[in-house]
């Protein structure tokens, strides 16, 4: 879980390790330069899923999800390419939306669009998944579908996931590490437990975090 206030450097750090953005230093894969594979490997090893995905180009589901076959394969929606379609198939189940596959994009909310694109990512098949606030804009039962989906996917072996979050319940909830940014820094590394303090978020966002959080959930009992 990659925590931070607001200007902490986040999404800049995500945005690099995607190789979206143009970066100082080295990001290494297994003791490899990011920087020097082409697109279509570095797509082979990480699916990003944002905030906000393009909507306007009326594709069914299936074939939306489809597109995350595409580094594997030689035609853009050829399903019949290696396992192409058993991929699409375990990808929709995987999110719920077998009975949503024929349905075009355009008619969908929020949750199920999002939804889509993570089986999107899904059929794609990465071994790091990035998420850049993926539940920013969603309301809390799709929330806690998506955190859901994704944790199931990174119990796979050899997958793993970096998601930027503001919400630190869902970090805590959800995250096995951290990492906690101020600056563009690294201010502390490690399990979640360990990271995300009293006194680290403290000096971080400069308030008493862990006393707010239990002041808003208190007005829950």
């Amino acid at each position: 879980m990659l925590c931070g206030p607001n200007g902490a450097g986040k999404s800049t750090l995500v945005n690099a390790i995607a190789q979206t953005i143009p970066y100082s230093g080295k990001i290494s894969w297994k003791n490899e330069n990011l920087s020097r594979m082409s697109s279509r490997e570095i797509a082979r090893r990480i699916g990003v899923l944002s905030q906000h995905n393009s909507t306007g180009y009326d594709f069914r589901v299936e074939e939306v999800v489809a597109l995350g076959r595409y580094v594997h394969t030689k035609g853009i929606l050829n399903r019949n390419n290696d396992d192409t379609a058993a991929r699409v198939e375990n990808a929709l189940g995987l999110c719920d939306l077998k009975d949503f596959a024929k349905r075009s994009i355009l008619t969908l909310s929020g949750g199920e669009l999002q939804r889509v694109f993570l089986a999107q990512v899904f059929a794609q098949d990465p071994a790091l998944l990035i998420l850049d606030e993926p539940a920013n804009h969603l309301d809390m039962p799709y929330q806690k579908q998506l955190f859901e989906l994704i944790a199931a996917w990174v119990a796979q072996p050899g997958k793993a996931v970096i998601s930027v979050v503001h919400d630190l319940s869902l970090a805590k909830r959800y995250g096995s590490h951290a990492l906690l940014m101020n600056h563009g820094k690294n201010f502390g590394f490690g399990p979640v437990s360990d990271v995300l303090t009293g006194e680290n978020l403290n000096s971080v966002y400069g308030m008493d975090i862990q006393k707010w959080m239990q002041e808003m959930y208190r007005q829950w009992k």
